[in-house]
């Protein structure tokens, strides 16, 4: 089955920027997480597209190959016209791309590392402040068990160099006026070839299996942080250095604080009469610990206290930024008649004392002074 268009693949049209593809995939791969679909195959496979399609278009040089050549930009192999003995087709635009980007000279067939992988995982906020060791599954490959990695059947006897490209892992041959170079066919670029392949892995040295590895996010980290694990990405087999684990980490919105940076911004709702009267008020603090605000007489919604080191913990800085209290006064909706009784009886006495409510009072002077001069 041909695979699907990349950017289909995330939702996102082709000029969509990198905070756009970053978004798409975040949202995909927490729907399509293993962790959150256990047992789904097709959620598993869901999950190993997008990571894929993302990996190729959030790096800017592979997204110009991918829009220039699709998918042929990253294949190899394939059939086709041959010439000179080697085969000129199929992954042909593959080779292309790997003349006008890869490395100049050398075994530039050979892969230097294994694969790198992306995994999400979702933490509380409480966590972020805090840091959290976090256990993570990775279908991923690994190196093989039986063969040790060598992909060899036989225990004293590695891979052996390649007799086509003589270990370069590249062949050349003339076609029209040009000399084309591209992966040996024989060792796929390995610059070695194996008597007699492992059973279990087929001579690939690795194997497909899920891991679970433990990460640990330090305090302070931020929604959308990437963390990187060196080598704890895809194994590379024959002796081929691993790739890289990068997590991204997912802060889930908590019920009363708002992170901002380094501080916190928390919004309580005090009664009219709280507001008017003052006293104090009792909240939570993000360590879990309490604050105890007081609440002067006569506070208006909107109005802010801060709290100094209450905040957010910052990350690899035992500093701790600001907790911000934003007040909201609510009118209170369902009243009892001994309730409507004394607000009617204060709202009298309240409109023949102008300091009482100052900005209700000059608002309403200067109304009935604009309609007494005639601009009404």
């Amino acid at each position: 089955m041909a695979k699907q268009d990349f950017y289909t693949t995330l939702g996102v049209a082709k000029d969509a920027s990198a905070d756009d593809l970053k978004k798409a995939y975040r949202k995909l791969a927490m729907q399509y997480h293993p962790d959150r679909n256990p047992g789904n195959k097709d959620a598993e496979a869901k999950f190993k597209e997008l990571s894929e399609a993302y990996d190729v278009l959030k790096d800017d040089q592979k997204r110009a190959a991918y829009d220039r050549f699709g998918h042929a930009a990253f294949e190899q192999g394939g059939g086709g016209a041959q010439a000179g003995g080697f085969d000129f087709g199929g992954g042909g635009l593959g080779d292309i791309f790997e003349q006008m980007f890869g490395q100049m000279g050398g075994n530039r067939g050979r892969p230097r590392t294994g694969n790198d992988i992306a995994q999400a995982v979702e933490i509380d906020l409480e966590q972020a402040f805090k840091g959290v060791k976090s256990s993570i599954r990775v279908p991923t490959r690994v190196t093989c068990e039986t063969c040790t990695g060598s992909g060899s059947a036989d225990a004293n006897r590695a891979a052996e160099t390649c007799g086509t490209c003589r270990g370069n892992g590249k062949v050349r041959a003339q076609q029209g006026f040009f000399m084309i170079e591209r992966t040996c066919p024989t060792c796929g670029g390995q610059g070695k070839t194996i008597r007699n392949p492992c059973r279990i892995c087929r001579g690939a040295g690795t194997v497909q299996r899920e891991r679970t590895i433990e990460v640990s996010i330090p305090a302070g980290v931020d929604d959308g942080t990437r963390i990187r694990l060196q080598e704890q990405g895809e194994a590379g087999g024959q002796g081929v250095r691993n790739g890289d684990l990068y997590v991204h980490v997912n802060v889930r919105p908590h019920a009363f604080f708002q992170r901002e940076g380094a501080h916190i911004l928390m919004r309580v709702p005090l009664r009219m009469t709280q507001a008017a009267l003052g006293g104090d008020v009792e909240v939570p603090v993000i360590d879990g610990s309490k604050a105890r605000v007081k609440i002067p007489p006569g506070t208006q919604t909107g109005q802010q206290f801060r709290l100094r080191g209450k905040g957010f913990s910052v990350l690899r800085n035992p500093a701790r930024g600001d907790m911000v209290i934003e007040v909201a006064v609510e009118t209170p909706q369902s009243l009892t008649a001994r309730q409507r009784e004394l607000l009617e009886q204060f709202d009298a006495e309240d409109q023949t004392n102008a300091k009482g409510s100052p900005e209700n009072a000059g608002f309403f002077a200067k109304v009935k002074e604009f309609f007494e001069g005639g601009r009404g």
